[in-house]
């Protein structure tokens, strides 16, 4: 082999080598990330009744990042974030279909223990990664998953997640969205779902450069186009700077 043909083989090793470190690091942090969101989903869904739920309903300008978040007091998960300002995140607590924050009416659903509810918590946050969850099912979660899997709820199809991937105790669901990318969501198992009141979690891009990670019960999976269509409804609503690239 000549010299300028060991050169090449030498550069082809060292873009191979860096392709295959980026290819590793993104893996590491979708799992790293995952972990995170996954034990957070849980402690929200065992500690809903430690929220000091108000029925103020005065707005509250938030402002992350680039963007303006108005939002009522009722409908702000945490007492401390109830107040105008810039936050690193701000969580939200919400009942399913009405949308709405506390109230006495809706008392009873947010003060529930038991699964099966219909409170979804949202969180607004910057953005991490540069996809959401369905921009990562071609490029991460298709190589993660166990074909062919198996028929779930509204049309979804349930993997399972390969033990390699860092998902424990998790499942994908997947459901195909003409001209769009799939719909993604990620839930517990059923074993571990029924000690989480908000066991599906599904996060999407919105605003500038800004996050939306909403968790929900594992039932919703069968309205997931009803209750994608209301997050998002809800998000133009409350978003000021515009709702961004919701896919």
């Amino acid at each position: 082999m000549d010299n300028s043909a060991a050169a090449d083989s030498a550069d082809f090793r060292v873009v191979d080598s860096r392709l295959m470190l980026k290819v590793f690091y993104g893996f590491a942090a979708v799992a790293l990330f995952s972990v995170a969101i996954s034990l957070a989903g849980k402690w929200f869904g065992h500690s809903i009744a430690l929220g000091g739920h108000t029925e103020d309903a005065a707005l509250h300008e938030i402002v992350i990042g680039n963007n303006v978040i108005n939002v009522p007091a009722n409908a702000i998960r945490f007492e401390r974030a109830r107040r105008d300002g810039v936050a690193q995140r701000l969580d939200l607590y919400l009942r399913y279909p009405q949308m709405d924050g506390y109230s006495e009416t809706a008392r009873d659903d947010f003060n529930r223990t038991d699964p099966g509810g219909n409170i979804i918590f949202l969180t607004f946050e910057e953005q991490m990664m540069s996809r959401d969850m369905s921009g990562r099912f071609a490029p991460i979660y298709s190589a993660l998953i166990a074909r062919p899997g198996t028929p779930g709820p509204g049309g979804t199809t349930i993997y399972g997640l390969a033990e390699k991937s860092g998902y424990l105790n998790e499942t994908l669901a997947v459901a195909k969205r003409p001209g769009n990318t799939p719909f993604v969501a990620r839930c517990l198992d059923d074993a571990t779902a029924a000690q989480s009141l908000a066991p599906c979690e599904r996060d999407v891009l919105v605003g500038d450069r800004l996050s939306l990670t909403y968790r929900f019960p594992k039932e919703l999976l069968a309205d997931w186009q009803a209750l994608d269509a209301a997050v998002a409804s809800e998000t133009v609503r409350i978003l000021k700077t515009g709702p961004g690239p919701w896919k």
